[in-house]
């Protein structure tokens, strides 16, 4: 066990599942020994770019983005965001479109290493990116700006009310097409740490989230402060979709899934292949 006191850095997006996940560590219900926290909130991208250049201890990063930071990160068991059958990154488009369609068109991203970009190469091929925020993306397509805009967070509840219809739900495309989840979302931890304090980091993160699935009411209040204006209802929606029993472990065909989806991105040339993924358990 660790025995002097650390600080690692944390970083992790400012959305409201990942307040949730984060919840008993925040507010001091779990018990972390010698380990300290510096809770460090940065939107995904940024939080890939930070990977790349090794900046902090444990972070949230795309699985996308792993392909290029596999040599100072190692992924944790726990903590993942993973789309299903019937959920995960879409794109919208104001009037009926198939998947055909995107094909060689301009499609508004919320950045190129995330794993719904990457998600969306693998359906359609190539396509033009426009890379913007992703929470203007909704907004963008609705007023004409862009044609089509592919979704990641709240945006895959809410654009309904802004009359944007799904042209394909990537989480039920790679389920349909592979039988497993879609990898979107994983916890790292830096390779050089001292083995003892990445299990020690990895247990009490694991702890973290099993705290807010046990006091779920005080845990999406706490989310709420991050969810945007959401209703409550549908952040509590959002948050049972990507906090989860695969949350708290990623199973065995988690694990399957994210080496099937960064083999297939680096055989049709997107990414660089990863020859070693680890696993923190």
């Amino acid at each position: 066990m660790t025995t002097t006191t650390r600080t690692l850095t944390l970083g992790h997006s400012p959305d409201s599942d990942d307040a949730f996940m984060f919840y008993g560590l925040a507010s001091g219900n779990v018990q972390t020994g010698g380990l300290e926290y510096e809770h460090i909130l940065k939107d995904i991208q940024t939080l890939n770019e930070w990977a790349k250049e090794g900046r902090l201890d444990t972070t949230a990063i795309s699985v996308h983005a792993y392909a290029y930071v596999a040599d100072k990160y190692a992924i944790l068991n726990h903590g993942a965001s993973m789309g299903e059958r019937d959920y995960g990154p879409m794109v919208v488009a104001r009037g009926p479109a198939s998947p055909a369609d995107l094909r060689g068109k301009r499609i508004a991203v919320p950045g190129l290493m995330t794993s719904a970009y990457l998600a969306l190469r693998l359906c359609v091929g190539d396509f033009e990116p426009v890379v913007m925020p992703f929470d203007k993306i909704m907004e963008s397509v609705a007023a004409g700006e862009h044609e089509f805009g592919l979704l990641i967070h709240e945006g895959q509840l809410t654009h309904g009310a802004l009359g944007l219809r799904a042209v394909v739900n990537l989480g039920a495309w790679w389920w349909e097409r592979h039988g497993l989840p879609l990898p979107l979302g994983v916890n790292t931890i830096r390779r050089a740490l001292p083995d003892d304090v990445k299990r020690d980091a990895s247990r009490q993160l694991r702890e973290s989230i099993e705290f807010g699935l046990a006091h779920r009411e005080d845990a999406l209040r706490w989310a709420l402060r991050y969810a945007r204006g959401m209703e409550t209802s549908t952040a509590d929606t959002f948050v049972g979709m990507y906090v989860n029993r695969r949350t708290v472990d990623l199973g065995d065909d988690g694990r399957k899934s994210i080496r099937l989806f960064l083999q297939l991105g680096a055989d049709a040339g997107i990414v660089p292949p990863v020859l070693d993924i680890d696993f923190v358990m």
